[in-house]
């Protein structure tokens, strides 16, 4: 299973736990997918404040994410940061499309986009169902 899958399996998991009171699984699904987006997405490497999952406005037809990337000049030095939401939404034809919003200093939402690409389309063994 892609690791948006799992994400977004782990969304109706969460919705069906609140709908049903299940606090024991509410907590197992949550916990769940707060270690796969720290383990796969993006962390370090310009992304040095890692990647935040917005539970509160994802649903399992729409994923966002916030991130910031700590940019270096020419010289090599550290002279800024942006700050992007990333929102993931299906796609019939190629599984998934994503928006990157926020500043797009240096072309860096390219960069941002194929990174959280390549996360997303990982492979992860699936748990919710």
């Amino acid at each position: 299973m892609k690791l948006y899958q799992e994400l977004a399996s782990l969304i109706c998991a969460i919705e069906n736990c609140h709908r049903s009171g299940n606090i024991d699984w509410l907590n197992k699904h949550t916990d769940r997918l707060g270690a796969l987006v720290k383990e796969h997405m993006p962390s370090g490497s310009g992304f040095d404040l890692g990647t935040s999952f917005d539970e509160d406005n994802s649903t399992t037809e729409r994923l966002i994410f916030h991130t910031s990337f700590h940019h270096m000049n020419d010289g090599g030095y550290y002279d800024g940061w942006t700050s992007h939401s990333v929102v993931v939404t299906p796609s019939l034809a190629f599984g998934f499309n994503l928006k990157v919003t926020g500043r797009d200093r240096r072309d860096i939402k390219d960069y941002i986009g194929e990174t959280f690409h390549a996360a997303l389309n990982s492979d992860v063994q699936g748990s919710a169902s």
